[in-house]
């Protein structure tokens, strides 16, 4: 029999037009908005329900508790984004890259992600509880606690990380690489079928499955 391969994720390369530059006053929510390019502003506290971004550009933009329920990213980069609270549920990302975030609380439960790539930030919680992801990339990221719980996930990869904790309860996974994952803990260990660990997470793991499964290692 073949040896059956994990798929990578498959992350599309972004290409933005000539972009108009905008100051984000006059960002409303329920609103769309295309090309444009955010640099070094703050919405923050910012009502923002409902808007929709298409092939935009955000440069030190400052999220802190701006409301983006049901918010739409759309062909969008980000880089040296900040907010210590980003507060964006049931929002759709598709065709996103996010560079040197600095996120405290990342709020994105019951959210639709596809093809998005995360880089080289820096978050204290991630809240994908109930997100469906497909093709996501997470590289070179520290992340205190990446919940997700009850998510369906489909070709997601970790690349050079450092994870606190990870919580798969509920979670419905395939094709998920977790080998370039460090991990302190993992809770919901059955949620774990699906994806992919070295032999040396595995030996890590072996005293989490032992208790799991009430075993007694003597």
């Amino acid at each position: 029999m073949a040896r059956q391969t994990t798929r990578k994720a498959s992350i599309d390369r972004i290409t933005l037009p000539n972009l108009e530059d905008n100051d984000g006053s006059l960002l409303r929510s329920g609103a769309s908005y295309d090309a444009a390019r955010f640099t070094g502003i703050n919405l923050d506290g910012r009502d923002l329900t409902g808007i929709s971004f298409g092939e935009c550009d955000f440069t030190q933009v400052s999220l802190h508790e701006t409301k983006l329920r049901g918010a739409s990213f759309s062909d969008c980069t980000a880089t040296d984004l900040h907010a210590p609270v980003f507060s964006a549920p049931r929002s759709s990302w598709r065709d996103v890259r996010i560079d040197h975030a600095r996120l405290g609380s990342l709020e994105v439960y019951d959210a639709t992600l596809r093809s998005v790539h995360l880089d080289g930030s820096k978050l204290d919680f991630v809240n994908l509880r109930n997100a469906t992801l497909t093709d996501v990339l997470f590289s070179n990221c520290v992340i205190d606690e990446l919940d997700l719980g009850s998510a369906t996930v489909q070709r997601f990869e970790l690349q050079n990380c450092r994870i606190g904790t990870l919580e798969v309860a509920g979670a419905k996974l395939k094709d998920v690489d977790l080998r370039g994952g460090d991990f302190s803990a993992i809770h919901g260990l059955e949620g774990l079928r699906g994806a992919t660990i070295d032999e040396a997470q595995l030996s890590q793991l072996a005293p989490i499955i032992a208790a799991h499964l009430g075993l007694r290692v003597e």
